[in-house]
């Protein structure tokens, strides 16, 4: 089982910056890969970017060149650096993660989400 907790969230104006956070706790061989995906209000939820434990990274489109997502694997946290924010970019948060369990199982997991606000 795993739990993850975000947090970072808040209220900022059009062109600040804010950094997320999410740790990972609970019982697990890996974690593999982590992932943010945000929902907007009346929108689905999408795809952020993802990481690897090996540092790989992918970023949506909408995104790309001014979110940065990192991983210290020894505290089992994920980071989203959030650059030039944009209105649209208000949304919910969420942390994600495919974890590998005892057995060859494995499972995904969601945060419980940490709200962010660009707005003037």
């Amino acid at each position: 089982q795993v739990q993850l907790v975000e947090s970072g969230g808040g209220l900022v104006q059009p062109g600040e910056s804010l950094k997320i956070s999410c740790v990972a706790s609970g019982s697990f061989i890996s974690i593999d890969p982590v992932a943010w995906y945000r929902q907007a209000p009346g929108k689905g939820r999408v795809l952020v970017a993802d990481i690897s434990t090996g540092g790989l990274t992918n970023y949506a489109d909408s995104v790309k060149g001014r979110f940065t997502i990192s991983r210290d694997n020894a505290k089992n946290t994920v980071y989203l650096q959030m650059n030039s924010l944009k209105p649209e970019d208000t949304a919910v948060y969420y942390c994600y993660c495919n974890a590998v369990l005892r057995f060859g199982a494995w499972s995904t997991y969601w945060g419980q989400g940490t709200q962010v606000t660009v707005s003037s």
